[in-house]
């Protein structure tokens, strides 16, 4: 591994959420009740292995890294996609807005229905256990959250961007983006993200606020062989 972010949910998993984690020094997931993510410390057999002994049958976990995935015979990828993983390494734009507050346990069957709409990929309940989230309700609705999510030393992931399709078009997402950022730079982190390749305006978006590629990654569902 290169870079930390190489390997973001081994790199997490084996350092700043170790509590979160199952496994050993070969491959590691978290607690399936918090998000669906698992990742191996390299691509030699022995890694692999134990990947393939973290995951129960019948149940399929997310891998994402910037060198091509390598599974054992006892996995097989239900579906693959590129990602672009993007950093801001620079200072962002300072935002403020009294509409922007922080989301507690309380606000949870609101940010699922929301994520269940938008889909802007694993969300549970639990993931609140990761880190803060941020939103902004409309009319006592949920209109748009962001927040955090996997953690390595010096960095944190920008997560769970989403907008509810009634209030889009009124700048939530890039308004909470920026918010989320600086929050992770007020505590002298760098904020990353992820962003499927084919969504090019969320890339866009990222970059007209100051984000840049730092790599492709490969992301596959896996799950055992039948």
């Amino acid at each position: 591994m290169k870079h930390l972010l190489d390997r973001p949910i081994w790199s997490a998993l084996a350092t700043r959420h170790k509590a979160f984690a199952q496994g050993d020094n070969l491959a590691r997931r978290y607690w399936p009740s918090i998000v669906p993510f698992a990742g191996t410390a390299a691509d030699d057999v022995e890694s692999q292995q134990a990947l393939s002994r973290l995951i129960p049958p019948l149940e399929s976990t997310i891998l994402v890294q910037a060198d091509a995935i390598v599974l054992p015979a006892e996995l097989s990828a239900v579906s693959t996609a590129c990602l672009v993983q993007m950093t801001a390494e620079q200072p962002l734009p300072i935002v403020s807005d009294e509409r922007v507050q922080r989301l507690t346990r309380n606000d949870a069957a609101d940010m699922l229905a929301l994520a269940s709409v938008t889909k802007p990929g694993p969300f549970t309940a639990e993931a609140l256990s990761l880190g803060d989230f941020w939103g902004v309700k409309i009319d006592g609705r949920l209109a748009a959250m962001a927040g955090d999510r996997m953690k390595q030393p010096g960095y944190t992931e920008l997560s769970g961007v989403c907008s509810h399709p009634d209030f889009r078009g009124r700048g939530l997402g890039r308004l909470l983006s920026l918010f989320v950022a600086n929050q992770i730079m007020a505590r002298g982190e760098v904020p990353y993200l992820h962003a499927y390749v084919t969504n090019a305006a969320a890339i866009r978006l990222y970059e007209s606020i100051g984000f840049r590629l730092r790599s492709t990654m490969n992301m596959a569902v896996v799950q055992h062989a039948a």
